[in-house]
């Protein structure tokens, strides 16, 4: 066990809970924005109606990859420390988030990329 730290089982096991729960977050948030018709969309978050397709796909892409990145090195044990990568890019996709609706005048829409912002920084700290 040279190359991998030393941590507890238990801090191993959170860093877990919270990656996965993380991975299917923002792939369902994939899978709805590209699956589900932007006037639909725009039901449960007002901003969707406001913007490109292609804006809404390029999101879709961000999310699903970032999820992705967040198990899957770890889980096939292929190049496990892209983990930590994953998580940095989604902690700039949660201030990115926050910076775009913070502009738009909906400052209080920002409690989900504020919380995931943090949980992203958690397993960045966890898994660096």
């Amino acid at each position: 066990m040279t190359a991998k730290k030393n941590i507890s089982k238990a801090f191993n096991i959170i860093l877990w809970i919270v990656q996965i729960l993380m991975c299917l977050t923002l792939v369902w948030g994939a899978y709805m924005k590209i699956f589900t018709p932007q006037p639909q969309l725009s039901d449960l978050w007002s901003w969707m109606a406001e913007v490109s397709p292609a804006f809404l796909y390029t999101t879709a892409i961000i999310d699903f990859l970032g999820g992705l990145g967040l198990v899957l090195p770890g889980l096939l044990n292929i190049k496990p420390a892209l983990t930590f990568w994953a998580a940095l890019g989604v902690v700039v996709l949660m201030v990115s988030a926050i910076v775009f609706h913070v502009s738009r005048g909906e400052a209080e829409d920002i409690g989900f990329n504020l919380v995931f912002g943090l949980f992203a920084g958690f397993v960045c700290w966890g898994r660096r």
